[in-house]
């Protein structure tokens, strides 16, 4: 069977087509708009070696907004690969909405552990990332200005040509590939094979990486000759189901902005060099320009 879009759909099926992205759009955005969503970060901070002090005044290592900490909260100490916790008396700081005895140190899970411990002040939340070497404090706020004043993502209209089935071609076991990342570093990630498909018969290919073998899907990260015009110019997003029966659904209508799209303080991975299609993908979101969208 040739790969490639399918036939034009019945008038029955195009509108459940409709119903279901539009259903998809909106869980989209209410992810994007929750109280931990990516429209709430207002800092990311990397530690050093020793004793990082945050609170609200601006000089500390892990400086809080202005207003919503105490000047000085506590103390976060990172020794090799291990990051603890000390709140100061009097900083309101809990830890996975339970209390911390100032003065006595605690060992903090990063979010390379799994869950992350988060640590709070008022609304304000934080955690410790990891990323390759490197450890860092991502901060939340519910009350961001992003937040407040989002209105939505545009797109292009939802197509059924853009809702793709592809040939699955597995690796003979699954391939360590490298990752770019914004912030100039490399993830080396698991690809387990190759997606082939055709687009107005020009054969075209991507490969997946899996995020969460626990819990397995294909991930893919894509350019495409819409990027840097009508879409972000780092690439987008696409999600798809594990192969069945050696076929993949790829359905580029849910393509969607990486959160480096909406903040500066996300961590984002680049597409491989595999993955930059040589034709317009017309489907999916468009580039964000609200208030507050960052500079690339």
């Amino acid at each position: 069977m040739a790969l490639g879009a399918p036939p034009a759909a019945p008038r029955a099926e195009a509108k459940d087509f409709q119903r279901d992205w539009q259903a998809w759009h909106r869980e989209r955005i209410e992810r994007l708009k929750a109280e931990s969503g990516w429209l709430t970060l207002v800092g990311l901070h990397w530690l050093s070696p020793g004793e990082n002090r945050f609170g609200s005044e601006p000089s500390l290592a892990v400086p809080l907004p202005s207003g919503r900490a105490p000047l000085r909260a506590g103390t976060l100490t990172v020794d090799g690969r291990t990051v603890r916790v000390t709140a100061d008396a009097g900083s309101g700081l809990t830890i996975n909405g339970g209390p911390i005895q100032p003065g006595v140190s605690r060992e903090l899970k990063t979010d390379a552990d799994g869950a992350p411990d988060i640590l709070m002040i008022g609304t304000l939340a934080f955690h410790v990332i990891r990323r390759g070497d490197r450890l860092g404090v991502r901060v939340k706020d519910p009350e961001s200005q992003v937040r407040r004043d989002f209105t939505g993502i545009d797109t292009f209209p939802a197509a059924t040509r853009w809702r793709i089935t592809a040939a699955f071609v597995p690796y003979p076991k699954p391939k360590e590939i490298e990752i770019p990342t914004v912030l100039g570093t490399v993830e080396k990630m698991q690809a387990p094979g190759v997606v082939k498909f055709r687009v107005d018969g020009q054969e075209l290919s991507l490969e997946p990486v899996i995020e969460d073998p626990l819990d397995p899907s294909l991930f893919f990260i894509f350019r495409d000759r819409t990027s840097g015009r009508e879409t972000y110019g780092s690439g987008r997003f696409l999600d798809a189901d594990m192969p069945k029966d050696g076929k993949v659904v790829l359905d580029f209508n849910r393509a969607t902005n990486p959160p480096c799209a909406f903040t500066p303080y996300a961590t984002c991975p680049l597409p491989p060099k595999s993955n930059s299609l040589p034709i317009r993908i017309e489907a999916g979101e468009k580039a964000w320009h609200g208030k507050g969208a960052p500079e690339h």
